[in-house]
């Protein structure tokens, strides 16, 4: 279970290949989904999250591990 719970609207960064990358959670997943051909685990317990980047407009999806909130 992840200690951090993120809601829509909260801005976030990840770490990337490319460094730091900030964006805003647009959508949170509580069940399995399908995204760009891959199935994504999640559950109440376990919630991934779908970010806009801030910078390119680019859509990740990311667990609460790996999210950091960007005060």
């Amino acid at each position: 279970m992840a200690d951090t719970e993120f809601k829509i609207g909260d801005q976030v960064k990840w770490n990337s290949e490319a460094g730091w990358v900030r964006g805003v959670i647009i959508g949170v997943h509580r069940a399995e989904f399908n995204y760009k051909g891959y199935t994504h685990h999640a559950s109440e317990k376990d919630p991934q999250y779908e970010i806009k980047s801030l910078k390119t407009d680019h859509i990740a999806v990311h667990k609460a591990t790996a999210l950091h909130h960007d005060e």
